[in-house]
This record gives structure tokens, sequence and C-alpha cells, in this order.
């Protein structure tokens, strides 16, 4: 059982500056001390004064202070960047100290291929384990509601940008700098966003409720264009020839493409027309001048 006067990481006291020492100087409760190192240190400090510091553990796991106060603390949350990512470990993440604090992987998505890297933002609390440890945690659905605002009719076919606090299986979820709640479903884009990255897409339906669904794809007339020249780019660096054509299974296109069934043949249909390419046996040919 913790003893409440006792002093522990993730919170914010006032110490009185008891002495000084070869690194900082030490603060007290009357109880306990603890080291303030002079990187931690605002301004000057003197021996009787009393300080206001939030406590954390160093890098050698003891009891430190610093007189930067963290916005993302315990019971509250913030977006904080990302420093960087250990595939052993999860993210580590600035709250406004000097020790980067773990989300840890079981906090992120199963596939390390959409983990944040560094410089995206997670929307995260801070959280203590029965050792004192300080550890990040994403933000749950219901705290994220807390950020929402309805989106205005408006924005419907308008370019939006988001950052991604929420993986599933069907799509995305984005929250937008305005609290706008966005969704992605799968179909809407050709590669999976990562937690915590910014996303520019365009709204293509604002619902009733005021969220958003929101593509990452171009509009139909430009898809086409830029699904075509991904096939004529693959042909050119395939020495001209690729297995695939009109009768390619669908998730064999959706893998090598990241298209769909559908956009794969409108564009083979747009590059026959334009007369670039030719199909035999299966296979699809550059047409050579």
């Amino acid at each position: 059982m913790r003893i409440f006067h006792e002093l522990h990481p993730g919170t914010v006291v006032t110490l009185e500056v008891v002495r000084e020492a070869p690194f900082g100087y030490f603060l007290s409760d009357g109880e306990s001390d603890v080291l303030l190192h002079r990187l931690e240190m605002k301004g000057e400090v003197e021996i009787g004064q009393k300080v206001e510091v939030y406590l954390y553990q160093d890098k050698m796991g003891r009891l430190a202070a610093t007189m930067s106060i963290p916005t993302i603390q315990q019971g509250t949350y913030g977006w904080a960047k990302v420093e960087n990512v250990k595939h052993n470990l999860g993210a580590f993440v600035d709250i406004g100290i000097s020790k980067g604090i773990l989300v840890t992987k079981d906090d992120l998505p199963k596939f390390k291929e959409i983990w944040p890297q560094p410089d995206d933002l997670l929307y995260i609390t801070v959280k203590e384990d029965e050792h004192g440890r300080l550890f990040g945690r994403l933000a749950t659905e219901e705290v994220i509601q807390g950020l929402m605002k309805p989106a205005p009719a408006k924005l419907h076919q308008t370019e939006i940008q988001g950052r991604v606090y929420r993986l599933l299986k069907t799509g995305t979820f984005l929250i937008t700098e305005e609290g706008y709640r966005c969704f992605i479903h799968e179909s809407e884009r050709r590669e999976e966003p990562r937690l915590g990255q910014l996303v520019t897409g365009r709204v293509i339906m604002v619902k009733d409720d005021g969220t958003l669904n929101v593509s990452l794809l171009p509009k139909k007339l430009d898809k086409m264009d830029q699904d075509s020249n991904i096939i004529f780019t693959y042909l050119e660096l395939h020495h001209g020839a690729m297995p695939y054509g009109d009768k390619s299974d669908p998730d064999e296109i959706q893998q090598k493409f990241k298209m769909s069934k559908a956009s794969f043949k409108r564009a083979l249909g747009r590059l026959m027309k334009e007369g670039k390419i030719e199909q035999k046996e299966g296979w699809t040919y550059l047409k050579r001048k």
C-alpha cells in the first residue's frame, strides 16, 4: 500500500530547497529528499526557497525533479511528439521533460508497419505502474469524443487534414485540429496510414451527426490518370512486360498495385486506347514504337 506522504513519480509538488549538491540541489518535503539537477532548473534557486516541480524517474530509475511542468499528466491528455521507436519496446514520446515517456508496444498496432514514426503525434495521458514508472497511454474513443465538434455541411468535397488516432481493419479514424472526427474506409485509401500520422484527404460525406467520411484517393478522373501512370511505370521498370491483365486475381492486383480490380481494368483500358500497351495470353506488354 502506498504511503500517501511519500514522494512518487507523475506528481506536481512544492518542495523546499534544503542543500546544494555537485549537480544541483536537493529538495525535501520534510521526510524525503529528491535531486533537482541543474539542467532541470529554470533560473536560480537558493536554500530555503519553495519550488514547484514535477517528479519522474530518471534513466537510472531514481526519483528526480524538474521545474518543467508538463501539460500531459495523470488525468490530463494532450498531443505528444514521438521521439524514437524501438520495436522491442514501443514509441518514446516527449511530454515536456528531459526523459522520453514510453508508449508500450502493447498499446500500439499489431503490425509494426503502421506504428508511429519520429515527429508523429499521439494523443495520450500518463499512467504510473506499480514500480513507479511512467508510461504513455493512448486516449480512448470516449476521450476523443470530448474533443469532437460537428463539421459544417459546406466541407463536402473540400480538402482536410487530420491526425490518425485509431486504426481498425475496416478503416482509419482521424481527428482534425478543429475537432472534426473523420473516417477513412479501407476502400478509400491505397495504403493504411500509420498511427499518429498527419494525413490530407478529401471530404466525401458530411454525416448527420457532424462526422466526416474522407477519401485519400483522388477524384475519379484524376485517379484514372494516376492508376494508368502506376501501371505504365511498372511496365517500364519490368522490361515492358508483366503477368497481369484483365483476368488477374483482384487480391493480387490490390497487393501489387494498391488499387481495385475495377480501377486496374479502367486504367488498362485507357492505356490500350492510347496505344501504349497490348495484352496477350494473360500478359500485358508495352507497345514499342
